[in-house]
């Protein structure tokens, strides 16, 4: 079958030191510190085989990730800009629909024909933090498409546990294949839910929500927002394509922060503004340039208000802490989409019609063009890019 597959050189940088643990497994905790010249290219893979409590699964989409990009990009020394865990050489791509093909002998709620999804992180369920209830902290960790193969392929195996069934989505589009188009934007809006919902706790209806930042998490972080009462949903991104995707998906104000900054203006003013002064209630960084943003959100939180770190950035970030302890503020960390219902909520959103993820999809390419696709996002103006087998 063909896949996509990322190959690189392991050639830590010199002010990186390996732990015994990425020595003796061959993954790297910090990607950008380890993997060097990167390449991407469609090529001839084995057919993976199913395990006793396994699924086949026959990809019919997948999005391009963020994460896809920054393997695609590197710094001036060549090395991937993707700062978090990796083992190459891998198939990519994690944001996948499919139709299951076969099942392992163990496997007892699936069967060949159903429409699912998928969890990106593979959690062991035996480690201390699986059994305390935080699976996205497995310290057992694997993660498709950027560990183990992933799902720019023709076909992917992956543990029942982690399918969730999208039949639902047929009823709301009354189209399979616009239902596997929805059930790809599935795992994103996960990353966003789990942040805003689960990790900080949400908002009460009513109440002001700021995203900065109008990528694929972005967007989905607003149209949650909106769905979940947000009495107002303010954005801010640089990218005028997406500026224009925001208001479709639900953003009530949108501004780019360059503007406002000629015109001697900022976020945090226009917050303030908007809020009549009591400031943002809970907050989404999903820009990954948090050393920019997050100033900006300390000075227009509300009082008890939440700020969630989404988006990935290997940087340290200057705080006034007295401002959070006035205010009884909090800030957030939040890594991944696995458990506490995120799944099969937005999967029941969706289906709903509370959200709809069709609406930020901007670009189609077929497997044989994955390259080309990821290449487009590196513009920084689309939506989401799904890649159809």
């Amino acid at each position: 079958m063909k896949g996509l597959v990322l190959e690189a050189k392991w050639e830590p940088k010199s002010d990186y030191k390996l732990i015994s643990w990425e020595k003796k497994t061959g993954k790297a905790i910090t990607g950008n510190s380890v993997w060097r010249n990167p390449r991407l290219r469609i090529k001839e893979v084995p057919k993976p085989k199913v395990s006793a409590k396994e699924v086949l699964i026959k990809v019919k989409a997948c999005g391009v990730c963020g994460s896809d990009m920054h393997f695609y990009e590197t710094d001036k020394e060549n090395y991937v800009m993707y700062p978090g865990l990796t083992k190459f050489p891998c198939i990519i791509g994690h944001e996948f629909s499919g139709e299951v093909v076969e099942t392992g002998k163990e496997v007892k709620d699936f069967k060949a024909g159903d429409m699912v999804c998928a969890e990106e992180m593979i959690w062991c369920g035996e480690c201390k933090p699986c059994r305390d209830g935080y699976p996205n902290q497995c310290e057992n960790l694997e993660e498709i498409g950027f560990t183990i193969n992933g799902a720019f392929a023709e076909y992917i195996a992956i543990g029942a546990k982690y399918c969730w069934k999208i039949e639902a989505l047929v009823s709301r589009y009354k189209s399979k294949d616009l239902a596997y188009e929805a059930a790809a934007t599935v795992e994103p809006n996960c990353v966003a839910y789990n942040g805003m919902f689960e990790c900080a706790g949400g908002f009460k209806p009513g109440g002001y929500v700021v995203v900065y930042g109008a990528g694929p998490i972005g967007l989905s972080s607003i149209a949650l927002a909106k769905a979940s009462g947000a009495a107002k949903v303010i954005a801010f991104e640089v990218s005028k394509g997406r500026r224009r995707l925001a208001k479709k998906m639900g953003a009530d104000f949108v501004f780019d922060p360059r503007a406002l900054e000629k015109r001697g203006s900022s976020p945090s003013i226009e917050v303030r503004k908007l809020t009549s002064n009591f400031g943002a209630d809970l907050q989404v960084e999903a820009a990954g340039a948090p050393t920019k943003t997050i100033p900006q959100m300390e000075e227009s939180m509300a009082i008890g208000g939440k700020i969630v770190q989404i988006g990935r950035a290997a940087e340290r970030v200057p705080m006034y802490l007295e401002n959070f302890q006035v205010k009884k503020a909090k800030v957030f960390g939040a890594q991944g989409h696995s458990g506490y219902g995120t799944f099969p909520n937005v999967i029941r959103l969706i289906a709903a019609g509370q959200i709809d993820p069709l609406k930020m999809i901007t670009a189609h390419y077929s497997l044989d063009k994955a390259v080309d696709a990821i290449a487009q996002s590196t513009r920084r103006e689309d939506g989401k890019i799904i890649v159809k087998m």
